[in-house]
């Protein structure tokens, strides 16, 4: 299942005219996966802490929430393409303002060893290279 699920987000990238080396493909799967994960890990931690009673601070403010931007789905749990952003609206979005948003964390960190120290310094360190906001549209 997941082999399949890497596949599809691997193959979207060679088709895109701003991808042109294994290492672009790496990079640009490497980063949309990245954001995925931390989505997740968000909602782990935001769970434990109802669990324990406790309020949890999201770090990602809330139109950077991957489920805003890359995943908007109905209340039947289906991606919502309504309010989903594709083509240049998508990367108007992913380029002028998720990555800016992203760099600055590394600024606004307390310390080198916190996780928004590290999320500053990954996306500080790249740039979205998918020139097809239908291609990036495909990928999430």
């Amino acid at each position: 299942m997941f082999e399949q699920i890497f596949k599809n987000i691997d193959d979207i990238p060679h088709k895109d005219a701003g991808c042109g080396l294994e290492l672009d493909y790496v990079e640009q799967t490497s980063w949309i996966l990245f954001l995925k994960y931390l989505d997740d890990l968000e909602k782990d931690k935001k769970t434990s802490a109802e669990l324990s009673g406790k309020e949890y601070a999201p770090i990602i403010g809330k139109q950077y929430r991957w489920d805003v931007w890359a995943a908007p789905k109905l209340k039947d749990g289906k991606i919502d393409h309504h309010t989903a952003a594709t083509g240049d609206d998508l990367l108007e979005f992913v380029n002028n303002k998720l990555f800016p948003y992203l760099k600055k964390f590394k600024a606004d960190a307390n310390s080198a060893d916190t996780i928004e120290y590290k999320i500053g310094e990954i996306f500080s360190e790249l740039k979205n290279r998918i020139q097809s906001g239908y291609n990036l549209r495909e990928v999430n």
